[in-house]
């Protein structure tokens, strides 16, 4: 269950997706039964742990999975509005679509920046010539009409265009690179962003520029965003909403304030409650007891049982759905979550 905007009609309406991986000893049910709206002009950012399904969400959207693994359920209905008076144009289910039309969806509807920037680079070519590879697949801009575009981007993420333009990947810094990635991304001008933790193994400086960026061109493009980060004061300035995912399941969902001042789910309590604070004394900083649950052989019931100081007996035989909790754009996946955040969080207000 999905609130819907009526304000803001969805870009992307993804429905029952159930993504599954290949192993030795069984299947890894990595993304279970995900309904999910990502409206238009939004950030939403999806948080957890490693392994929790957050960057196969974002694979899945752009149909860049391994081999190993199959969409067994689901649709996504992506919808392509006109940019002057944003009508809607087109819509279709993104999991129909060929080979040909997939390769047409990437970078000119949706983009995805992959966490290692230095990787999603030919190291032997110059980022002129990636560029110049990007447009030509797409039919796009080309010689000194492309060069002027990309020139305007790399104005947009704070880098000198003259410098970038004839280097090599392996001769610009790690933010350079993510910077220029995002500029890439933004090359065909799409109407949504998926951004897989663009800020890991960058010092602090550096993600404060990213972030700095990100907010700029979204002020100035409107194009939707999916920010997958483990670091949540990162998701806390970026994000509109919050998706925390567990489990290959979204078990809370709501606006950024909701979901930081009113959490109702004991695994985002317990997110929160790991990260230090200014403010926060060293005796309030406690970790989530336990591992994440082994995919293939799942827990019973709720997947967070096992770790949750709240469980009782129901939590053990049955998964809760997720249903509204204090607003109707506020959801969670538990049994108690009136309780949780009382028990979890007494010095809250």
């Amino acid at each position: 269950m999905t609130p819907k905007n009526q304000n803001n009609p969805s870009t992307l309406s993804i429905r029952n997706l159930t993504i599954e991986y290949q192993a030795k000893r069984g299947a890894v049910q990595a993304v279970r039964s995900i309904d999910l709206e990502i409206y238009r002009s939004e950030a939403l950012a999806l948080i957890g742990e490693s392994g929790s399904g957050k960057t196969t969400i974002g694979l899945g959207i752009v149909r860049l999975l391994p081999s190993t693994a199959k969409i067994r359920t689901g649709e996504m209905i992506f919808r392509r509005y006109n940019k002057t008076d944003y009508k809607l144009e087109e819509e279709f289910d993104v999991l129909k679509l060929n080979e040909r039309e997939m390769r047409q969806f990437r970078w000119k509807e949706c983009a995805m920046v992959f966490q290692a920037a230095l990787n999603a680079f030919n190291p032997v070519l110059k980022i002129k010539d990636q560029f110049g590879d990007t447009a030509r697949a797409h039919g796009y801009l080309q010689g000194e009409a492309l060069k002027k575009r990309a020139y305007e981007l790399f104005d947009l993420v704070r880098l000198d265009p003259e410098r970038v333009w004839n280097s090599y990947p392996h001769e610009l810094s790690g933010g350079m690179r993510q910077r220029v990635l995002i500029a890439l991304g933004l090359l065909l001008d799409p109407p949504m962003l998926i951004l897989d933790e663009p800020t890991t193994a960058l010092d602090i400086l550096t993600q404060r520029n990213i972030m700095d960026v990100l907010k700029e061109l979204r002020d100035k493009l409107r194009f939707s965003l999916v920010f997958i980060s483990h670091d949540l004061s990162l998701a806390a300035e970026l994000a509109d909403r919050i998706a925390t995912v567990y489990a290959g399941r979204i078990v809370e969902l709501g606006n950024v304030y909701d979901t930081f001042q009113n959490p109702r789910h004991p695994y985002t309590i317990g997110l929160m409650s790991a990260v230090p604070t200014l403010t926060t004394h060293r005796d309030n900083v406690s970790s989530i007891p336990g591992s994440p649950p082994d995919l293939i052989d799942m827990p019973t019931g709720c997947k967070f049982h096992p770790r949750c100081p709240l469980a009782v007996e129901k939590c053990v035989r049955e998964e809760p759905a997720l249903v509204p909790t204090t607003g109707p754009d506020h959801l969670a996946a538990c049994w108690r979550w009136m309780e949780a955040k009382q028990f979890l969080m007494p010095n809250v207000k």
